[in-house]
């Protein structure tokens, strides 16, 4: 079972950083979950929200600032948003994998599938990536401009989804990405596909627990040190 920081290390530190990056880096995560939008000048930024509200000291929507004016703003302890690109150039020489969900069930950021494989394509040297999104038609849109693109569906919120292995095979998708509660609610319902399943938001050490013992692909967690200290037991 992999272990993959949460928007970094978001438990302890701001989310979607690179200080919240590199610390995951150095709890032992395996990989990194990241949210990712488009900039009012086509730039990858890595925030989770569509508004800047939340998450830092700005207002707005991402999608109506440059990448310039993006960066005047705090995204925590002085933390500014990253580009796609500088997360890249943290990554570099590692063999940190990176799952980049597709912030595109709200807003249509036109061309953003073709934006991050070609970033992907020039500075990922060659590192597992993962598109997520819960808009499927993204990923599907992904998956139709590189065959080779692993792709994953983010579902929560439902009390289980009916045969998951016709959905990995009739959508071509590299795996699922579901909620706890919907894997932990009615584990019988994926039995057969647990080495296909990434799980998130895994931050309780009995869950972490159970599904090590189903066997599930990784744990997207908040806390990467607690998950890697749970994992070395």
């Amino acid at each position: 079972m992999k272990i993959y920081g949460h928007r970094g290390s978001m438990g302890n530190y701001p989310q979607n950083t690179m200080l919240s990056f590199k610390k995951a880096i150095e709890q032992g995560a395996q990989g990194i979950e990241i949210d990712v939008h488009l900039s009012k000048d086509g730039e990858l930024v890595v925030i989770h929200d569509e508004t800047l509200d939340r998450t830092t000291n700005g207002n707005g929507f991402v999608k109506d600032f440059t990448l310039d004016q993006l960066k005047k703003f705090d995204a925590g302890r002085g933390e500014q948003i990253p580009t796609l690109l500088e997360l890249y150039q943290l990554l570099s020489g590692t063999g940190i994998e990176l799952n980049i969900e597709l912030k595109t069930y709200l807003i249509n950021y036109e061309d953003i599938e073709k934006k991050l494989l070609a970033v992907t394509e020039k500075y990922g040297e060659g590192r597992k990536v993962v598109y997520s999104s819960f808009h499927l038609p993204s990923i599907l849109r992904t998956k139709q401009l590189d065959s080779s693109a692993d792709i994953a569906w983010l579902l929560g919120g439902m009390p289980f989804l009916p045969h998951p292995a016709d959905y990995i095979e009739t959508l071509g998708l590299e795996a699922l990405h579901l909620s706890k509660d919907m894997i932990l609610g009615t584990p019988e319902q994926y039995r057969g596909v647990y080495d296909r399943i990434r799980v998130w938001t895994v931050n309780d050490a009995e869950d972490m627990g159970k599904l090590a013992g189903m066997g599930v692909n990784a744990i997207i967690t908040d806390f990467p040190d607690r998950a890697v200290k749970f994992k070395s037991k």
